[in-house]
């Protein structure tokens, strides 16, 4: 974890996937597509990631995970690189992001209750089912 190779010091491709539950294929693909900086590699080709890379990773695991387009995210880390001055930017991806999050959040609970609703439908007829034997 974190050991120095060939004088890049970093978490393995395994360990990075292990730590932050995204795949070795989706770290690299992440990588060919600019989401992640480019990895240091070893004299043998193998990645480091450095330990301060992992805070992006997971971060990028959760804007994935509740729905932000791989374009969005490209925009974002983007943006974020540009430097501190660009926090305005980063809450404008982000907050947009949120929006879209809570109108989903909000269909998500109004199938929930059509669910809950079908679910009460059938289990009062099988209680009227049984009650009629």
């Amino acid at each position: 974890m974190g050991d120095q190779v060939d004088g890049i010091r970093g978490l393995t491709i395994e360990e990075a996937a292990e730590r932050s539950g995204i795949s070795r294929h989706t770290l690299r693909y992440y990588e060919r597509i600019g989401l992640l900086a480019p990895v240091g590699r070893t004299v043998s080709g193998h990645r480091r990631y450095p330990d301060d890379d992992l805070g992006s990773i997971v971060f990028l695991a959760l804007l994935r995970e509740t729905g932000m387009l791989v374009e969005d995210m490209q925009r974002f880390m983007s943006v974020a690189r540009e430097g501190e001055h660009t926090i305005p930017g980063r809450i404008d991806v982000l907050a947009a992001h949120r929006a879209r999050l809570l109108e989903t959040l909000g269909r998500l609970r109004g199938h929930l209750a059509g669910l809950d609703h079908k679910i009460g439908v059938y289990t009062t007829a099988l209680e009227a089912e049984k009650e009629s034997v």
